[in-house]
């Protein structure tokens, strides 16, 4: 078994796996290069340098298929946001280190009162066809969530129906906000849609559009023409000439998309691909087993939690914060990340991801594991464990909860040593499945659980509102039901104004409610794992934040080259 020791300083880890039998790998020789061209395991370093020849196909794996190529409709889909990240830009986008920085807008400005946002797109920002992206495709695709019928997410809607979209000229675009909200910036990185391709669509007939199939975007990667994606499970992609102004040496990257992971590194195995993407920690040691395979790993922008139901449609023993408490010192997590994860996850405390300028580590409660403190909690609760048993009771009613998660391999694995772990104090563990995310997202709005494992995609804006708000109870996804007045307050006072100095005080104040109620158990921070061959020659992973960063360095990897003519002796 393999493991990794991650700290959050630092970003990158590069397994080095021995080179003990060559993959079978694709060969790939273009017609028009003469000479001895290769693919494959370039030969070492002390006979010769292998000479790098452009051409072939980077072929990678990925768990999952594609529904929507549409930055508008990809939220509930993990492989569509994938992909839409290679193919679009938003006006705006986030750096490594968490700041907003231009992507198709060239400027912008806050007006004096914080209601006017006006954006200068770039005059060079052109489609993938090579038409000028203009502010009329920025207001097209804005007012496309604006629409009562818009199909994506509601909270899209809701907030884009509260800005007035003005077109000053061809490049400049304005948004007029009811009041000053700082939020509204994470906003503008979704990425824009072209509005000569869609004449005629609608809100409600979206979904069927051409350009889900077939899109036309302005990011790094452009779809190949006259592709049945949906029928080959193959999707080609040409990297984009307006993004790489010197060019790239491969001439094209294909996904291709798997069921399940045992599938996708068997082709891995077989020679079929170059490249996996997003390795699970479950998986690992079986990845870490295939010859010729490097594997580079980057924390993730996100974190894996357990969530409380606190209303009366769960088991009410959580609404006391004391029992909470007691779970949360119940539980090993640094055992769970080395026993279930090959220690690929980080633990850690509280909603924010350390990047963020939310995060205060002087106001996070360390949960460390006390099980004499968990104990006690327990039974100065009234939950007692009599004599011979080993499930805690308050007078005929047992510590017993549902316990829900995803019908995933780490998924199932991470519940089961919870359920594990809590048994050692007395608390019966009901393991609940949900088959698809659809059914999981449905059990987690119905609230038919006690305690659910999510995975968290926090916004990189420290703006909570959505998630823990009283409001969001009803409208938004506090699906753990927590109704705290004042931590309500903070956060709605946090997102009226701008300057981050000013908002910093309400998000400390929702912090330290937060983590003295427990609504959530934040567990850990969740390891992002690439694996590619080493066929694959100058390739290096670094820091990935979104999924386009996986290719930062793309133009450098080569998969011919002309051998060395030095011998070795």
């Amino acid at each position: 078994m393999m493991k990794l020791n991650l700290k959050w300083q630092v970003l990158l880890a590069v397994l080095a796996i021995g080179l003990v039998v060559a993959l079978v790998l694709l060969r790939q020789r273009p017609a028009d290069v003469s000479g001895v061209v290769v693919s494959g395991v370039a030969p070492a370093a002390d006979c010769g340098t292998p000479s790098p020849v452009s051409g072939g196909v980077f072929v990678e794996g990925m768990v999952g298929a594609p529904r929507f190529l549409n930055p508008l409709l990809s939220d509930p889909y993990p492989v569509d946001r994938e992909i839409v990240d290679l193919l679009f830009d938003g006006l705006t986008r986030y750096d490594a280190e968490g700041n907003l920085v231009p992507a198709l807008a060239e400027s912008w400005s806050v007006s004096e009162d914080g209601r006017t946002v006006r954006f200068t797109l770039r005059p060079d920002a052109v489609w993938h066809d090579g038409e000028p992206v203009t502010a009329e495709d920025v207001a097209f695709t804005y007012s496309l969530m604006q629409d009562e019928a818009f199909p994506g997410l509601s909270g899209l809607k809701l907030l884009w129906q509260a800005v007035t979209i003005r077109q000053e000229d061809e490049r400049t675009i304005v948004f007029e906000l009811d009041e000053p909200y700082a939020p509204f910036l994470e906003a503008t990185t979704r990425g824009i849609l072209p509005a000569h391709h869609l004449e005629g669509v609608t809100a409600a007939s979206l979904p069927e559009a051409t350009i889900n199939r077939q899109p036309v975007g302005t990011g790094p990667f452009m779809v190949a023409p006259d592709q049945d994606w949906q029928r080959t499970h193959r999707l080609r992609l040409l990297p984009n000439p307006d993004y790489w102004a010197g060019g790239t040496q491969i001439d094209a990257v294909e996904i291709r998309f798997y069921p399940d992971e045992t599938s996708m590194l068997q082709a891995l195995v077989d020679g079929e691909l170059h490249g996996v993407n997003g390795i699970s920690p479950v998986a690992l040691p079986v990845a870490a087993s295939i010859p010729d395979l490097r594997l580079f790993t980057s924390p993730a922008p996100r974190y894996s939690a357990l969530l409380f139901n606190l209303t009366d449609s769960g088991f009410t023993g959580l609404q006391d914060v004391s029992v909470r408490q007691a779970l949360a010192y119940g539980l090993d997590r640094d055992l769970l990340v080395d026993r279930v994860l090959n220690g690929q996850a980080v633990p850690l405390e509280g909603p924010y991801l350390p990047v963020s300028w939310a995060y205060n580590p002087v106001l996070l409660t360390p949960y460390a594991t006390n099980l004499i403190s968990a104990t006690t909690r327990l039974d100065e609760a009234g939950w007692i464990l009599p004599e011979g048993q080993t499930v805690r009771q308050q007078d005929e009613t047992l510590f017993q909860v549902r316990l829900l998660a995803l019908n995933q391999p780490t998924a199932q694995a991470v519940a089961a040593e919870i359920g594990r772990q809590w048994g050692e104090i007395g608390v019966a563990v009901l393991v609940e499945t949900a088959d698809s995310l659809t059914e999981f997202r449905q059990m987690l709005a119905e609230r038919a659980f006690d305690v659910a494992l999510v995975d968290i995609a926090p916004p990189v804006d420290p703006d909570l509102y959505d998630f823990w708000s009283q409001e969001a109870i009803v409208r938004g996804q506090n699906y753990a039901g927590w109704n705290h007045q004042r931590a309500s307050e903070a956060l709605e006072k946090g997102r009226q104004v701008w300057d981050v100095a000013e908002r910093r005080p309400f998000y400390d104040t929702f912090l330290r409610f937060y983590m003295r109620e427990l609504p959530a158990l934040t567990l850990y921070q969740q390891v992002y794992t690439y694996g590619m061959s080493n066929s694959v020659h100058n390739a290096e992973i670094g820091l990935v934040v979104r999924p386009r960063d996986r290719f930062a360095t793309f133009a450098d990897w080569f998969l011919l080259f002309r051998e060395a003519t030095t011998d070795c002796e």
